[in-house]
């Protein structure tokens, strides 16, 4: 029998089993369960992207400590799609073709999703994307899963909360400006928030896209200034978001509300940036910390990512993605488990027929592959006064505002209101 360092490895084994199953060790010279999938590690939505890597290679450090995935340790194949959906199809090709990845995840986000999912059909290969939008409204891939909250009226979710608040003002308001950039997330969340506006009685008395790669919002805050809007619904990228909310600002725009998918402020490091210019804003959020949102296995999670975190050069808390990279390889893993071996279509077939255990509660999936259960919140700033960590971390400024289920704190309206 081989030996290491003196030990045999049977004795190893039972050393293990002396100190009540302490390690876990994988079969010897075992092939890894190679998992491929692109990142977004440069690029616009970088900061988000190098969270989600750091939270599926917490989840690798976990599987291979238990002893890997049947028996296997896993490898992780991974490239940087550089947030530019144009790469993403050729790199999906090299990780199948080349690569000859058994798993794969992702990506994320819906502007990355989508070119991805011509190669993944073709290919009959089953994913769990993370943070991508109604992605799969277009092409109905039966081996499609979405890690997002968005439940299976994904578009209208997004903005459903907003729209409800604002219909339970009194009094009432009664006009909406929607601004998106051109991009397919942002342009899925504006027409849920058109159909939410129509659906709630508002008149759409402005409705325009951005390119974007725009860096100059302000000609664009005043236009929605002149339009004299009640209600402001913007859905933006995170670049655009300090851009936008920075213009607003400066034109001293004060509609009733404002706010809507503003995906910057999901990242700590924005927050910062912004501090006090982003009281007032009602935004949609997938998950925040929150005593409801406890769920096991969580809290752990995140503690040992913001350790990480701290020498990383990465978001320092990671709430709003951490969750959701480590679910997404919790649902993966429990399904390769359950079917023992890495047949796409046994792999799907569960997927769809089972309920998870994931760091985000327990998920079932129903049509194209999206949560069966809507779990969007919406969440107001409130009192912020610097820009300091500290009062981001626990979400003390961010309140939910909605539903009623979830909340956390009572909407402050007017928006010029909860400015001051």
């Amino acid at each position: 029998m081989r030996r290491n360092g003196g030990f045999t490895r049977r004795d190893l084994m039972r050393a293990a089993a002396a100190l009540g199953g302490a390690a876990v060790f994988p079969a010897r010279g075992a092939e890894p369960v190679r998992l491929g999938f692109t990142m977004s590690l440069t690029g616009g939505t970088a900061p988000n992207g190098k969270q989600l890597l750091a939270s599926i290679e917490l989840w690798r450090d976990d599987v291979n400590a238990r002893g890997g995935l049947l028996g296997r340790p896993v490898q992780l194949v991974y490239y940087d799609d550089q947030s530019n959906p144009a790469t993403v199809p050729g790199l999906y090709t090299k990780l199948l073709d080349v690569d000859k990845v058994d798993l794969v995840i992702g990506p994320y986000s819906t502007n990355m999703v989508a070119p991805a999912m011509p190669v993944l059909m073709q290919r009959e290969m089953t994913t769990v994307s993370i943070l991508a939008l109604a992605a799969n409204s277009r092409f109905h891939y039966p081996r499609y899963f979405s890690m997002i909250p968005a439940g299976p009226n994904p578009k209208t979710a997004f903005s459903s909360g907003f729209f409800t608040l604002a219909a339970a003002q009194n009094p009432r308001p009664k006009t909406v400006a929607i601004i998106a950039a051109d991009a397919e997330f942002a342009r899925n969340s504006a027409d849920g928030a058109r159909e939410n506006a129509q659906s709630s009685g508002f008149s759409v008395v402005y409705d325009r896209t951005y390119p974007p790669s725009t860096v100059e919002f302000g000609s664009l805050m005043r236009a929605v200034q002149a339009a004299s809007a009640d209600l402001v619904y913007v859905a933006s990228y995170p670049p655009d978001t300090v851009g936008i909310v920075r213009a607003a600002n400066e034109v001293r725009l004060e509609p009733k509300m404002f706010g809507g998918t503003l995906i910057g402020l999901l990242a700590t490091p924005f927050k910062m940036q912004l501090g006090p210019l982003a009281n007032g804003i009602v935004n949609s959020v997938s998950f925040i910390p929150a005593p409801k949102f406890d769920f096991p296995g969580n809290r752990d999670l995140l503690r040992r990512y913001q350790a990480r975190a701290q020498n990383a050069g990465v978001d320092p808390l990671g709430y709003s993605f951490v969750p959701f990279g480590y679910g997404a390889a919790q649902v993966l893993e429990q399904a390769v488990e359950a079917t023992r071996g890495f047949d796409s279509g046994r792999i799907a077939d569960y997927i769809r027929t089972h309920s998870f255990s994931t760091v985000l509660g327990n998920i079932t999936f129903g049509a194209d592959g999206e949560w069966s259960r809507e779990r969007m919140v919406f969440t107001q700033f409130q009192n912020v006064t610097g820009n300091d960590l500290d009062q981001f971390r626990d979400a003390p400024k961010e309140l939910i505002v909605a539903p009623e289920e979830y909340r956390s704190g009572e909407l402050i309206y007017p928006y010029a209101r909860a400015r001051r």
